[in-house]
């Protein structure tokens, strides 16, 4: 059985070679706090790695393709270069990767930037979080924004924070109420929720779906039991959130591997799990 992992990030060679710099030149305050800070015991919560690093990560835990995700930047200019870095990713790797662009909503240029990705090849927007971009959820232009990514055909992933999840640097809170409006306004968009959604139910939601990003970090192994249980298998998708650093008390490195193993513990319906694994990615993104 294949599997595609459907929430991964991956950063530019300056960014790997210096995460702090690069994010400070950038204006990237958010970014760094999250993404390059270190854990008691000295290690970073994530890793660098190149593409490379990332395909023999992908090789190691079984994982035949991964969708690079954007980041919810604070500053065009720094959306714009991930998504160039993006597009050669998967130019060099049609076969492995696939990405989807991020723009800044309300910023000068971005419904063109959108474009510009999509026409550079990436298949959806996303993941978005509003709420740290500094643009309310009822702003008119994240509404423009996903009304042009619906008219595109993109798929929109975003940031969710479970409201009962404790506290973190760089923590933003998230209504869910945001998220479920903005799937009804916009019911010609397909909505992904990162990180299980944070508890959001979608009996009412028909177009959304949930990844798993992150989800040792954020729930117990019992979790994957919400699968047909309180969410449809068929909008579950299969992610990791890779770099991070997902088991850090027993795992050194990002433990792509370790949470495959526990997915496939906890979804043990052969057809369930291949739907989580696999087949739900392959009809979102129209992959035979």
């Amino acid at each position: 059985m294949s599997i595609i992992d459907a929430h991964v990030h991956l950063y530019p060679p300056e960014a790997n070679a210096d995460p702090v710099g690069w994010a400070t030149a950038r204006r990237e305050g958010h970014w760094a706090t999250l993404c390059t800070r270190r854990r008691k015991d000295g290690r970073m919560v994530q890793t660098f790695p190149s593409v490379d690093g990332l395909l023999h990560e992908l090789d190691a835990a079984g994982v035949a393709r991964a969708v690079l995700l954007g980041w919810y930047w604070e500053n065009a200019a720094t959306c714009a270069e991930q998504n160039r870095f993006y597009a050669a990713c998967i130019r060099a790797h049609p076969d492995r990767l696939a990405a989807f662009a991020t723009v800044l909503p309300g910023a000068a240029g971005a419904q063109a930037e959108l474009r510009r990705a999509r026409d550079d090849g990436l298949i959806g927007l996303g993941e978005l979080s509003p709420h740290s971009q500094h643009v309310a959820a009822d702003a008119p232009a994240l509404h423009e924004l996903l009304k042009l990514a619906g008219e595109l055909g993109l798929p929109v992933n975003l940031h969710v924070t479970d409201p009962a999840s404790r506290p973190f640097p760089g923590r933003v809170e998230t209504p869910l109420e945001d998220f479920a409006r903005l799937a009804r306004v916009h019911p010609g968009v397909t909505f992904i929720l990162a990180h299980w959604g944070g508890g959001l139910p979608l009996a009412d939601l028909p177009n959304v779906f949930l990844d798993t990003a992150a989800s040792p970090l954020l729930y117990g192994a019992d979790v994957w039991a919400r699968v047909g249980r309180d969410v449809p298998a068929e909008r579950v998708l299969f992610g990791s959130d890779y770099p991070l650093d997902l088991y850090p008390r027993t795992q050194p490195g990002a433990g792509l591997r370790p949470f495959v193993e526990e997915a496939e513990r906890g979804v043990a319906d052969p057809a369930t799990r291949a739907a989580v694994f696999s087949e739900n990615a392959r009809r979102l993104f129209g992959w035979a």
